[in-house]
C-alpha cells in the first residue's frame, strides 16, 4: 500500500534521474515542489511565504568555480566572493561580517545545520559540495517556525542529489585560466529498495592573485531505502580545503589597476585549513495513509585554521566543534485539508578555540602607522572552550480556511545554554601596559542561557489555478555567537555582553507557476533589534537597531520557441535605526590624527547596494543543448557605516554554453567577465589603519570541460 506521500516520494526521485534542461516550451520552468518550507515535499502555490530554488539543471548548467555564481541568480540575495573560496552572505540585508555574518543565515544540507548554530562560520557554504547539489533552496528572511537560530535574515538548504532510477556512472573534467583545474565524479543505482549515490569532486587553483590558491575536496554519499512503512535516507559528507589567501587589494579604487593586484599578494602569509565531517539518517515511519514521524539523528566534526589577514594583528585563529544531534517530528493530514507538524530538535556541542599573535604590534617600529597602537600584542589572546546544549520544540499547523483560502500557523521555542571555560589564568584584560591598553577582554568562566519564542502568521490565496497571493508575518531569533560573548574586542567592552538578535518581518507577495510565464513579486518590511556588530572603528556595538526593506522580483519568460528571458530584480534599502557617534584615534606618531565618524537614524548600512540584478538570455540551440548569456547587477554602496566612503559598483557579462554531442559525452564551456570589466568582488572601509580595501575580481577568463556518462 502506498499513501500520497510515498507516491510524491517516488515522483520525486523519478524526475531528479531525468533532468531534462529546461525549454521555451517547458511545462515548468521553475519547481514547483520545495522541501525547506515544511520539512516535507509541498506545492509553491501553497507556501505563506518565499522560497527560491536554484535547480538541479541550473547548478549542471552554471558548473561554478565558487558558489557565488550560482546563489547570485536569486532574488534577493548577494553573496561577495573574498579569495579563493570565502565568501560573505547578504540575504535581505547588507554583505555582514563577523558573528553578525556569521549568525544571521542558517546553512543547512538536506534541513541539518552545516554548523552548531552558535559556532558558525561566516564562510559556511564552501563546506557543502553545492557542485553535485540536488538543487538549492533559500528562504529570504526569517526562517518558518520549523528552524531555529541563525535563520534570521535567511536560510539556505543545500539538498543532495536523489539516486538514480538505473545505472549511472559519470566523470567530468575542467579547465580554466591561473592553473584552475577541476574534476568531477559520481557512480548511482537502484536497486530493489535501496538507491545510492556516490559523488566526489577536486579542485585545483593555482590563484589568481600571486602566491595564492587552493586545494579542495569534497565527497557525498547518500543511500536511500523506501519501503512499504519504514523508509530511511543516510548521508554522508566530507571536505577539505588547504587555502593560501590573497588578502585585500588597498587604496582607493585599486580594483582598477587589476595588473598591479595580481602580481602582489598583500598577504602572502595568509592562509585558511577546512575540515568537515557530517553524518545523518532520516528515518521516517508511516502510522497510517495521513499520519507519520521522522526521526534524524546526525553528527558532525569540523576544524578550521586560518590566518586572520582583515585584523591589524593578523593572529592566527584555531576552532573546532563536535555535535551530536537529534530532529524529530510528527506529521498529521487533518480532514478538511488541515495539516499539523509537532516536533522537537536537540543538540549537544562541544567547541574550543584558540587565538594566538605571533607579530609584533603592527605600529612597532613604524613610525608612519596610522592605527591602533600598543594594543594588538604578542601572545595568547584567548584560549576556551563552550558546550552548548539547544532544545526546541515547534509546533507548525495549515488550515484551509476556506476553497480558496489557507492559513499558516506555527510557534518554536528554542533555550540555549553555553558553558564557557576560559582556560587562560585570570579574567582580565591582555595588558599592553602602555597608553591605550588593550583592545582584548577575556569574560571569567560563566554559563549563559537564552530562550526564545519565534511565532509565524501566514496566508495563502488562490488566485488562480496556477497563480496565489500570500501575506507573512514571522519573527527570527538567534542566540550570540560564542565569539561575541567570550571574544570580546574594544576598549569599551569590559562592561557589555550581546543579547539574542531579533527580527520582526512582514512580506507580501504574488507568484504564478506552470506552463509560460513565471513569476514572483514580493515586498517586505524588517525591523532588527539587539544587533551585535563591529563597527568601521574595529569596536565592537552590542545594541544597534536596523530596518530592512524592498522589493524583489523574479521571473521566466519563453519565446521564439527556443529562447527565454530569465533572472531577478531587487530593490531594497538596509538602514540604521539607531544613532550612534564614533570616535577613531590614531598614535602619537601619526599626530594624533582623530577621525570623528557616525551612525545615524536613516543612513544606509555599510555594504547595502539599493539594487542587484541577474538577468539571463537562454537559447536551447539543439536537443540537451543550451547556451546562456549572463548581466550581473550591482549598485552604488557606501563601504563604512558613516556613509563618507563609498563603492561605485559594476556590471558584468558571463556567456556560458553546452552541447551534448552524444548520448555519453557532452562539452561545455564559458567566459566570465566577457568584457573585461574592472570591478572588485567586495569593497569596504576600515579605519583607523585600513582605508579602502578591495577583493578585486577576476579579469576575462575563458573555462572548458567535458563529462563523459557510461
Amino acid at each position: 500500500m502506498f499513501s500520497v506521500r510515498k507516491v510524491s516520494l517516488l515522483v520525486a526521485l523519478a524526475s531528479s534521474c531525468a533532468a531534462p534542461l529546461v525549454t521555451a516550451n517547458s511545462d515548468v520552468a521553475l519547481d514547483d515542489l520545495i522541501v525547506t518550507g515544511t520539512r516535507s515535499e509541498t506545492a509553491l502555490l501553497d507556501l505563506a511565504g518565499n522560497t527560491a530554488k536554484v535547480s538541479e539543471q541550473d547548478i549542471d548548467l552554471v558548473r561554478a568555480d565558487n558558489i557565488t555564481e550560482i546563489m547570485n541568480r536569486l532574488p534577493g540575495v548577494m553573496v561577495q566572493r573574498g579569495n579563493g573560496q570565502e565568501h560573505l552572505t547578504a540575504i535581505r540585508s547588507p554583505a555582514l561580517t563577523g558573528g553578525a555574518g556569521a549568525g544571521s543565515f542558517l546553512y543547512m544540507q538536506d534541513g541539518i545545520p552545516l554548523r552548531a548554530a552558535g559556532f558558525a562560520n561566516v564562510n559556511g557554504l564552501f563546506e557543502v559540495s553545492a557542485e553535485q547539489a540536488g538543487g538549492i533552496e533559500v528562504v529570504r528572511g526569517p526562517g518558518s517556525a520549523l528552524y531555529g537560530s541563525n535563520a534570521v535574515h535567511g536560510l539556505v538548504n543545500v539538498l543532495t542529489r536523489a539516486p538514480s532510477l538505473d545505472l549511472e556512472r559519470e566523470i567530468d573534467v575542467s579547465v580554466g585560466p591561473h592553473d584552475l583545474y577541476k574534476f568531477k565524479g559520481t557512480v548511482s543505482d537502484t536497486v530493489g529498495a535501496h538507491g545510492y549515490r556516490l559523488s566526489v569532486n577536486g579542485t585545483h587553483d593555482g590563484g589568481w592573485v600571486a602566491d595564492s590558491g587552493f586545494d579542495q575536496q569534497k565527497l557525498t554519499f547518500r543511500h536511500d531505502y523506501l519501503g512499504d512503512v519504514d523508509s530511511f535516507q543516510t548521508t554522508f559528507s566530507a571536505a577539505n580545503l588547504n587555502q593560501e589567501t590573497a588578502g585585500y587589494a588597498t587604496g582607493l579604487d585599486r580594483y582598477k589597476d587589476t595588473e598591479a593586484v595580481k602580481a602582489v599578494n598583500e598577504d602572502p602569509e595568509a592562509f585558511r585549513d577546512v575540515k568537515s565531517v557530517r553524518l545523518a539518517t532520516r528515518w521516517e515511519h508511516e502510522l497510517s495513509d495521513n499520519t507519520y514521524f521522522s526521526m534524524t539523528p546526525y553528527v558532525r566534526h569540523t576544524e578550521m585554521d586560518f590566518f586572520m589577514h582583515f585584523l591589524p594583528g593578523t593572529p592566527i585563529e584555531k576552532n573546532e566543534h563536535d555535535s551530536i544531534g537529534l530532529l524529530s517530528a510528527y506529521y498529521r493530514e487533518l480532514d478538511g485539508g488541515h495539516s499539523v507538524i509537532a516536533g522537537l530538535d536537540l543538540e549537544y556541542t562541544q567547541g574550543e578555540l584558540s587565538e594566538i599573535q605571533t607579530k609584533l604590534d603592527p605600529a612597532v617600529g613604524d613610525p608612519d602607522y596610522n592605527g591602533p597602537r600598543n594594543k594588538y600584542v604578542q601572545g595568547t589572546h584567548y584560549d576556551y572552550d563552550v558546550n552548548a546544549t539547544v532544545i526546541a520544540p515547534y509546533i507548525h499547523t495549515e488550515w484551509q480556511v476556506a476553497e480558496q483560502t489557507r492559513v499558516t500557523a506555527g510557534l518554536r521555542f528554542e533555550h540555549t545554554r553555553y558553558e564557557y571555560d576560559n582556560n587562560v589564568t585570570g579574567g582580565d584584560a591582555v595588558t599592553g601596559g602602555t597608553k591605550l591598553g588593550s583592545i582584548f577582554f577575556r569574560p571569567d568562566s560563566r554559563t549563559d542561557t537564552f530562550n526564545e519564542f519565534s511565532p509565524k502568521l501566514g496566508l495563502v490565496q488562490s488566485l488562480t489555478e496556477d497563480t496565489s497571493a500570500f501575506i507573512n508575518l514571522a519573527r527570527g531569533n538567534r542566540a550570540p555567537q560564542t565569539t561575541d560573548l567570550y571574544r570580546m574586542r574594544g576598549e569599551s567592552n569590559i562592561n557589555i555582553t550581546a543579547d539574542s538578535e531579533t527580527v520582526d518581518s512582514l512580506e507580501v507577495g504574488v507568484r504564478k507557476v506552470g506552463a509560460g510565464i513565471q513569476y514572483e513579486a514580493t515586498t517586505f518590511y524588517m525591523k532588527k533589534k539587539d544587533y551585535f556588530f563591529r563597527d568601521s572603528a574595529n569596536d565592537n556595538v552590542p545594541d544597534g537597531k536596523t530596518k530592512h526593506y524592498g522589493i524583489e522580483l523574479s521571473a521566466f519568460i519563453p519565446f521564439a520557441e527556443q529562447f527565454d528571458l530569465g533572472g531577478s530584480f531587487t530593490y531594497a534599502r538596509h538602514q540604521y535605526d539607531f544613532d550612534r557617534e564614533v570616535l577613531i584615534t590614531g598614535g602619537p606618531s601619526a599626530g594624533d590624527v582623530n577621525e570623528p565618524t557616525s551612525i545615524t537614524d536613516g543612513d544606509d548600512m555599510d555594504t547595502a547596494p539599493r539594487h542587484i540584478a541577474n538577468i539571463r538570455l537562454g537559447w536551447n540551440y539543439a536537443p540537451e543543448s543550451r547556451a546562456e548569456l549572463e548581466w550581473v547587477h550591482v549598485s552604488h554602496y557606501y563601504t563604512d557605516d558613516g556613509n563618507v566612503h563609498t563603492y561605485a559598483g559594476h556590471d558584468v557579462l558571463n556567456l556560458r554554453a553546452n552541447y551534448q554531442v552524444n548520448s555519453n559525452v557532452k562539452v561545455y564551456g564559458r567566459i566570465n567577465n566577457l568584457l573585461n570589466t574592472e570591478y572588485a568582488e567586495r569593497a569596504d572601509y576600515k579605519n583607523p589603519g585600513g582605508g579602502d580595501r578591495y577583493f578585486v575580481g577576476e579579469e576575462r577568463g575563458l573555462h572548458v570541460g567535458a563529462s563523459y556518462s557510461f
